[in-house]
């Protein structure tokens, strides 16, 4: 398992810092704490583009 930081995250997925966080906030995007660190696995990570995969393939009304 890798763990990554926030700015990695937002790296990886081109996107915004602040975005990543918001993500996080808003628990579409999961994440663990270590002491006062945030980190995203890529556990984590898989998740939250399946849950975007699921998403964008659900049948539109």
């Amino acid at each position: 398992m890798k763990a990554y930081t926030v700015e990695q995250v937002a790296e990886i997925l081109q996107i915004g810092r602040d975005k990543v966080y918001f993500l996080l906030r808003t628990g579409q995007l999961r994440s663990i704490k270590i002491g006062k660190l945030r980190r995203i696995t890529d556990d984590h990570l898989t998740q939250f583009v399946g849950a975007l995969e699921d998403e964008n393939c659900s049948p539109q009304r």
